[in-house]
């Protein structure tokens, strides 16, 4: 596929896609709505764009699947140090869209992005659903640093995270594995994995065995995140 993206000062959870990933390509172009997309999200697609000025959206669905098992995830010890000065002031769904626009802004290593309009309105409708949530990173009144995702059953779907200081994004990432620690969740699909997800815990699992953790999950009543 033809889609870039990068690690850098804007984390993101996928990189470019790999060969083995099955984009689905929408024949002509039909809005997605917002319930569509869940019922996607429960089957294991997920929508992405050539770019941000392509409104047409079409689905992926990865023959292997990064995922960060609960039970496994760990930071480093530097990281560990880094959290106990409590940098951050971290918040919990208060400013979604600006989170959105954060992952979405171009940086030197990465001047086009993948989310366009149509994916910031699908999401930020699911956001006013309960089904998309944004963890923040904060220095007094300055965003600087979040991740958003969806939750749906028991699993949460990250989507994208961003930093305008170091560890912003990776404090983001610490704080939302606590919260759906916390809240019973058990699965957390990051899409793809990359180094800097593999340092937490990721691993690739196949599709067949993807489907067997996500069919538990949706099995499961939908779990508060707030």
């Amino acid at each position: 596929m033809g889609i870039t993206t990068s690690i850098g000062s804007n984390t993101i959870w996928q990189t470019t896609l790999p060969e083995n990933a099955m984009g689905k390509k929408r024949s002509g172009y039909q809005p997605i709505t917002p319930d569509v997309l869940l019922r996607a999200y429960s089957i294991g697609l997920f929508p992405m764009a050539e770019s941000a000025d392509d409104p047409e959206l079409f689905w992926v669905e990865p023959e292997i699947r990064g995922i960060i098992p609960l039970d496994g995830f760990h930071i480093s010890r530097s990281l560990e140090k880094v959290i106990r000065r409590k940098p951050f002031d971290i918040r919990f769904n208060t400013a979604f869209e600006a989170v959105m626009a954060g992952c979405a802004e171009a940086a030197p290593d990465r001047p086009t992005t993948w989310i366009n309009e149509t994916i910031r309105s699908l999401y930020t409708t699911l956001h006013r659903y309960g089904h998309a949530h944004s963890v923040e990173a904060w220095e007094g009144d300055n965003l600087v640093g979040g991740l958003y995702g969806v939750s749906l059953g028991s699993a949460f779907f990250g989507e994208s995270m961003f930093s305008r200081r170091t560890n912003a994004s990776k404090i983001c990432l610490v704080h939302l594995v606590g919260r759906l620690k916390e809240r019973g969740f058990t699965l957390l699909d990051t899409q793809f994995t990359t180094e800097h997800l593999k340092s937490f815990g990721a691993i690739d699992v196949p599709k067949q065995d993807y489907a067997k953790l996500l069919e538990a999950a949706m099995s499961q009543q939908d779990i508060r995140f707030d």
